[in-house]
């Protein structure tokens, strides 16, 4: 391959994608939208597909009008002027609450994330008074996406789950994997030596989030492009987790 083609990364948008239910197998799904657009897939292709229409697949959608809100979920829907049925959702699927701010509830879930409201989101949902929640597992939701392609088309490829997060000291958010299968989430490069024969010391590269991030472009809000494929990057193949990219809590300087 020309070493012009080998420096090119690609992200194609998959927009034909139909609207998502329960039981839906998606990786049939993903395969469709891509021969329909003409893409296809290759061998070595990153599949990141977010979350939203993985929650819809595996049924992780939640109609408010059947949830009974707690006490506490009350009193912080007040202070919140939020609908205490959501923050009774919120609280379900938090292992810890961080931090209330006027706006929101900066929730740890019981996978470990970080987030807005433990990822609890009203966004994209066609139906009024529903609220998707995170996948109970993500790392097995990307597995199963792998096993599907595999299966269907007996190509290798890696599969990353991504959300939206914001970030600590820093404005905006950003794509990040919450699941992922068929790569090393990260990269150490601890040892050895930069462009200038200096050993580097620390440097961990985050790939799964790099990736998720890179495909998050073409993944705004109002594109109705709930899947991308990242082709072009030599990613290491590997069993890891996108656990394995949380902190640890004894090395987390801010906790």
């Amino acid at each position: 391959m020309p070493a012009a083609r080998r420096n090119r990364i690609e992200i194609i948008g998959l927009r034909s994608l139909p609207e998502i239910f329960p039981g839906d197998d998606l990786a049939r799904l993903v395969i469709a939208a891509s021969e329909r657009e003409g893409a296809g897939l290759q061998r070595g292709d990153v599949i990141v597909v977010a979350q939203k229409i993985v929650s819809k697949a595996e049924g992780r959608m939640m109609n408010l009008r059947g949830v009974a809100p707690s006490a506490l979920a009350r009193q912080w829907a007040k202070e919140l002027r939020a609908d205490a049925r959501f923050i009774e959702v919120v609280l379900r699927e938090s292992k810890r609450v961080v931090r209330m701010s006027e706006r929101v509830l900066l929730a740890e879930t019981h996978h470990g994330f970080v987030c807005a409201n433990a990822g609890v989101d009203h966004s994209n949902i066609p139906k009024a008074g529903w609220v998707s929640c995170l996948p109970r597992d993500p790392d097995a939701s990307a597995r199963r996406l792998v096993r599907g392609i595999r299966a269907w088309r007996k190509i290798s490829v890696a599969a990353i789950i991504s959300d939206t997060f914001g970030r600590p000291w820093r404005l905006g958010l950003t794509n990040a994997a919450i699941g992922a299968a068929g790569l090393r989430v990260l990269e150490d490069w601890r040892g050895r030596q930069d462009a200038h024969g200096r050993v580097l010391r620390a440097t961990v590269l985050a790939v799964a989030d790099e990736l998720a991030s890179a495909a998050g472009l073409a993944m705004s809000k109002n594109a109705q492009v709930p899947v991308v494929i990242v082709r072009g990057y030599r990613f290491r193949a590997g069993r890891e987790s996108a656990r394995q990219l949380i902190r640890p809590a004894a090395e987390d300087m801010f906790r």
